[in-house]
């Protein structure tokens, strides 16, 4: 091992395996503090036996299960690089959906609330393409919370962002747009997916149905959304009949959209309150 650790280069390191090569060039990449285009063109460097231990030691890790940008520490969504922690749930491409839609949606000057906001994703994405708008973006876990502000500074903008320990619209006042990606698996495949084994269950759980968060944010919206208003709220591929009733009973004069993701999934709800 001595003489391994002493000789190791970028190529030999990598060669290693152990786990998806893509995942394994990402982290050697941030091991070593450099991209991972600069990690591919130089195989031959070499790779001092400190950093080749914390690689060893991450590798390992990573074979066992632990996500990728939780021991990366980051992760990128909608352009931009995100601070990770076990707090909070890994942002995912699926999500940009909402934001996309979200910033079409937005008036100039939007009142915004991003409701169990996690690492910040969604709200400092939205604040990153409209200058204009103030949002509020609230979570029940006082350590999320701490993960979106530093990511708000982190892009500087924390000035447009209020933050709120509250339980989803609690205690919150009235917007324009009404964000979420709330917990929507059922408890059962919050225990049993492998994805649950890692990242907050408090942000995964909806409950027997998965239903419980959403029909509790959907009921209590209407006191929360100002007239002429909308709401982009995740959802689960199987959920799309449930989730459109609990809308139709919320907003009964509202329009209501189920867009889908580009697997073909339903994905997002989208409800347009009229003036």
């Amino acid at each position: 091992m001595a003489a391994v650790a002493l000789h190791a280069t970028v190529g030999s390191a990598l060669a290693a395996g152990g786990a998806a090569r893509n995942d394994l060039q990402v982290l050697l990449a941030h091991t070593l503090g450099v991209s991972r285009t600069q990690l591919l063109a130089n195989p031959s460097a070499a790779v001092s036996p400190a950093h080749l231990a914390q690689f060893e030691g991450a590798r390992v890790r990573l074979q066992a299960g632990e996500p990728l940008p939780y021991l990366i520490g980051e992760w990128e969504f909608y352009g931009a690089s995100f601070a990770v922690s076990p707090a909070v749930l890994i942002p995912r491409p699926e999500t940009e959906l909402l934001v996309e839609h979200a910033l079409r949606l937005m008036r100039e000057g939007a009142r915004v609330a991003d409701v169990g906001t996690g690492s910040g994703c969604i709200a400092v994405a939205l604040a990153l393409h409209n200058q204009t708008i103030a949002l509020t973006a609230s979570d029940i876990s006082a350590d999320a919370l701490q993960v979106a502000r530093a990511n708000a500074q982190r892009h500087a903008v924390a000035a447009r962002i209020q933050f709120a320990h509250a339980h989803l619209l609690h205690g919150l006042g009235s917007f324009d747009l009404i964000c979420a990606n709330p917990p929507y698996l059922t408890t059962q495949e919050a225990a049993q997916l492998a994805v649950g084994r890692h990242e907050p269950r408090g942000a995964l759980d909806g409950g027997a149905d998965g239903l419980q968060l959403i029909a509790e944010l959907l009921a209590t919206a209407p006191g929360h959304l100002a007239a002429g208003g909308a709401i982009c709220l995740e959802l689960g591929a199987a959920q799309k009949t449930a989730v459109l009733g609990l809308a139709a009973a919320a907003f009964p004069a509202a329009r209501l959209q189920v867009v889908p993701d580009l697997a073909g999934h339903a994905r997002l709800l989208v409800v347009q309150h009229p003036l």
